[in-house]
C-alpha cells in the first residue's frame, strides 16, 4: 500500500515527506495507523551516522496509534486497540527470558540494522529497498508494520498524540529512577541534562519521594522549567562550579544518586565527583561509540561509588508504559509539560527546533487520522 513517510537520503539531510510503498504484513507483526511519533536524539544521532543504521532510511521510534490489522502469529493485540511502539527485541535470548528486554542479545541489528531479522525490509520506493523496521517500527510515516514486541496496548482513554515519547525518551528518564536507581524516600539528586530524558527523570525522582532534586544545565529557560516542574535546586554548569553548587545544596554530603543524561564524558566524570560517600551514577546519555571518560581512583575507593549504565529505562515496555500512562492520569507525572507539537510537514523544523533547545520534546502529529485525541 501507499504511505507517506519521511525518508532521510544521506548523512545530516533533510527529512523529505515522501509516498513509499509499505509491503505486506509477516506473521509476528502489526499494521499501525500513526497517529503521532515523539522526535528523539537517537533519530538525529541516525540520521548523522554517529550509528550507521544504513541510508536512505524511515526512522522514528516514539510512535503512538491505532491498529489496523495483524499478523497470523499475533496474539497481543487486535484491530481498533491503541498502542504506544516501544524497543525491539528477540523475546528468546538469555536476557531477554530473565526479563532484561533492553539488554536483548540481539538488540543493535532488531533496532539499528534497517531490516527485518530475515534481511528484508517492509518500505520501499522507485529506487527499491529502503532501510526501516527501525526500532522494529519506523514510526515517521502515515502507517508501518511493527514487530509485535514492539508493541505495547494502551487504554482508549487517554490523548495518543501524548503517549509516543513514552517508547523510548520518556521511559528512560523515568525507568532510570524508578527501575535502575530506585532512590528511596528522602533521597538526593543530581540530573545531568535539562532535555526530555532529564525531565522525565525528575518528574518520576519526586514522584519517588526525593527531597533534594538538583537539576543541571547549561540553558536558564531549561533550569527555569525544572524549577516549575518541581526541582529543589538548579545549577548552571556554564556558569558554575557544579560540584561545588551540589557539594553546598547538600550541606558538603554529595548527593546519593546521580543521573548523566548528556552522553558528555566531561560531565559523567562530575556527577560521580558530585556522590556522596556510596552513592550511584546512572549514565543514559549516548555518547559516539568510542567515547571514554576518566575518573578519580585513588580516594574513590573510599567512597565506594557504583556506576550504572542504563538503557531505555531498564523497562519492560508493556509492563513500564502502562504504569506510567496510570500515574499521568492522578496527575502525579506531568510528562505531558514537556511536548510541543508539530505537523507531519514540519518534522525537520520539530529537529532544529530540539537541537536549539526550543523544544523539550517535539511530536509529529499525522494529519490524516480523526482520532487525534
Amino acid at each position: 500500500m501507499d504511505i507517506q513517510a519521511a525518508v532521510v537520503r544521506e548523512p545530516h539531510g533533510s527529512f523529505s515527506v515522501e509516498t513509499v510503498e509499505l509491503g505486506d504484513l509477516q506473521p509476528d507483526e502489526v499494521r499501525v495507523r500513526m497517529v503521532a511519533t515523539g522526535v528523539c536524539h537517537t533519530d538525529a544521532v541516525v540520521r548523522d551516522q554517529v550509528y550507521p543504521t544504513p541510508l536512505p532510511a524511515v526512522l522514528g521510534h516514539e510512535g503512538a496509534g491505532i491498529v489496523e490489522a495483524t499478523g497470523s502469529a499475533v496474539t497481543s493485540v487486535a484491530p481498533g486497540d491503541h498502542v504506544v511502539l516501544s524497543v525491539n527485541s528477540c523475546g528468546w535470548c538469555a536476557k531477554c527470558l530473565t526479563g532484561s528486554v533492553t539488554y536483548c542479545e540481539n538488540l543493535y541489528g532488531r533496532n539499528f540494522g534497517g531490516r527485518r531479522p530475515d534481511g528484508s525490509t517492509s518500505i520501499t520506493d522507485a529506487s527499491g529497498e529502503l532501510s526501516s523496521y527501525f526500532f522494529g517500527q519506523s514510526s515517521f510515516a502515515t502507517y508501518a508494520n511493527v514487530a509485535e514486541r514492539s508493541v505495547v496496548k494502551v487504554r482508549r482513554d487517554v490523548p495518543l498524540k501524548l503517549l509516543g515519547p513514552l517508547g523510548c525518551g520518556i521511559q528512560t528518564g523515568a525507568g532510570a529512577i524508578f527501575n535502575s536507581l530506585m532512590p528511596p524516600m528522602g533521597s538526593t539528586i543530581a540530573i545531568f541534562g535539562a532535555g526530555a530524558v532529564g525531565f522525565s527523570a525528575l518528574l518520576a525522582a519526586l514522584v519517588s519521594g526525593c527531597t533534594t532534586v538538583i537539576a543541571v544545565d547549561i540553558n536558564d529557560s531549561r533550569l527555569e522549567k525544572a524549577q516549575a516542574l518541581g526541582a529543589t535546586h538548579t545549577v548552571n554548569s556554564a556558569t558554575q562550579d557544579v560540584v561545588e553548587a551540589i557539594m553546598k545544596a547538600t550541606d558538603g554530603r554529595g548527593v546519593d544518586f546521580a543521573l548523566d543524561a548528556t552522553g558528555i564524558a566531561g560531565v559523567l566524570r562530575q556527577a560521580a565527583d558530585s556522590l556522596a560517600v556510596r552513592g550511584t551514577v546512572g549514565l543514559v546519555g549516548s555518547g559516539r561509540p568510542g567515547t571514554e571518560a576518566s575518573f578519580e581512583t585513588g580516594l574513590s575507593i573510599t567512597r565506594g561509588w557504583t556506576l550504572k549504565m542504563i538503557i531505555e529505562g531498564d523497562a519492560v515496555p508493556q509492563v513500564f508504559i502502562p504504569r506510567l500512562i496510570e500515574l499521568w492520569t492522578q496527575g502525579r507525572f506531568a510528562f505531558d509539560k514537556l511536548i510541543t507539537e508539530y505537523d507531519f510537514a514540519d518534522i525537520d523544523t520539530a529537529f532544529a527546533d530540539s537541537e536549539k533547545g526550543d523544544a523539550i520534546k517535539p511530536v509529529v502529529v499525522f494529519a490524516h487520522t480523526e482520532e487525534v485525541l
